[in-house]
């Protein structure tokens, strides 16, 4: 048995008779890849902030570039989660798409391009337009994001499978 394929049905183990009713397991497992790849994330950057790049204001990248140390550990991190998530998505929640691998890449890719953009255009609608607060803007703007990118995953990157079902 593969890897991918254990961990599914480890995440399986969850999906218990109260989610069946409320959630299709497609949506449940790329919920729960989604979550365990941004817990990764926020730990990757933790680690990377705080001891790799040990919170300096300043990272200089040769004689020309300097990058303020947090936006230095984005860099760092989004290339790592990217692939962990397109991963994810493609063996756990996405498994049967008839999509070759490289064009399920290149869609992921455009995706989690349009994920940012729609969060950068959304607080600056939510707090420099409107004027809501940033915390209350961000987590409005990650609920709009997380909708974004699960259509975008189901009918685009990875089209044609339905609950593991391939149309």
């Amino acid at each position: 048995m593969t890897f991918a394929r254990r961990l599914t049905r480890i995440i399986d183990i969850f999906y218990l008779p109260p989610l069946r009713r409320l959630v299709p397991l497609q949506t449940f497992r790329y919920a729960v890849c989604g979550g365990a790849n941004m817990g990764f994330d926020l730990l990757l950057y933790f680690i990377l902030y705080n001891f790799v790049l040990d919170k300096e204001g300043v990272v200089h990248l040769g004689d020309f570039v300097a990058v303020s140390s947090y936006n230095a550990a984005w860099m760092i991190v989004f290339p790592i989660t990217f692939f962990t998530g397109f991963w994810l998505n493609r063996h756990i929640a996405f498994h049967g798409s008839p999509l070759r691998g490289r064009v399920q890449l290149f869609r992921y890719l455009m995706s989690v391009c349009g994920s940012i953009l729609l969060n950068y255009l959304c607080m600056k609608l939510f707090v420099g337009v409107i004027g809501i607060y940033p915390t209350p803007s961000n987590a409005l703007t990650k609920a709009i994001s997380v909708a974004y990118s699960y259509l975008m995953q189901k009918y685009f990157s990875f089209r044609g499978c339905v609950d593991g079902n391939c149309r």
